[in-house]
């Protein structure tokens, strides 16, 4: 098949002729024209909306397809990638501070959750300090009471040392930094999901610990603060400021 009509080209892919005619203005997909003035393609066209499909499928918008496709035409397979590999990179980092913030607030979610079901049920109107009206930071406990939580863990036996081993391997190359009543820890943003996760667990059994997550590109800050008795276990746990 040396030519292809406009609905032929469409059959032939599953591309819409709507989404083809689009192609043509925004310049994606050029078409010639038959002596009747209906739109013609030939056989490159098919390889052409292959490649449109999977650049649109990892994000890119047309403007990029569009730079992209004078490399594919002109260029070798090594250019292609060269172009495309930093393009790939700068969605994936994006991606990934996605997740690490999507992570981070169910995280919180669960926190928030598992503190409100701790609460006691009252005939009374909730007052001030009613979880409703004030919401926690990320992973801060839930107000239940004017007392503030007692500096005590829960856990037993080997627990306490299995949560150490897995903080002490999270945390693992971290930068540290002293704040005011506590540390704050920076590491890479993709280990957003398993702090939030581990934070959550810790809150359960360590309610005094104040956690908060903030991402910054691709960086995470874990920011821990615990009362003045508490400051032993939070420099055992989470290690001394650089």
């Amino acid at each position: 098949m040396t030519s292809m009509r406009i609905s032929q080209l469409a059959a032939r892919t599953g591309v819409p002729a709507t989404t083809l005619r689009f192609y043509e203005q925004a310049g994606l997909l050029p078409a010639g024209r038959t002596p009747a003035g209906y739109r013609a393609y030939g056989p490159e066209a098919v390889d052409r909306l292959a490649f449109i499909g999977e650049a649109k499928h990892l994000g890119l918008p047309l403007e990029e397809i569009a730079e992209l496709l004078t490399v594919w035409e002109a260029g070798s397979c090594a250019q292609v990638k060269a172009d495309l590999r930093p393009r790939i990179r700068e969605r994936l980092a994006a991606a990934e501070a996605r997740a690490g913030e999507l992570a981070a607030f169910t995280g919180f979610l669960r926190t928030a959750l598992a503190h409100l079901d701790a609460l006691p049920d009252r005939e009374a109107r909730c007052g001030s300090r009613c979880a409703f009206l004030t919401p926690p930071a990320m992973g801060t406990a839930l107000p239940m009471g004017d007392a503030p939580p007692p500096v005590a863990c829960s856990l037993t036996g080997d627990e306490p040392g299995e949560r150490l081993t897995r903080w002490r391997a999270l945390l693992d190359g971290a930068g540290r930094e002293a704040i005011p009543g506590g540390l704050r820890v920076t590491l890479a943003a993709e280990r957003a999901a398993a702090v939030a996760g581990l934070a959550v667990a810790e809150q359960l059994c360590c309610p005094f610990f104040d956690f908060r997550l903030h991402l910054d590109g691709p960086l995470l800050r874990l920011e821990v603060r615990a009362p003045a008795d508490g400051a032993g276990l939070l420099a055992e746990l989470f290690g001394p400021p650089a």
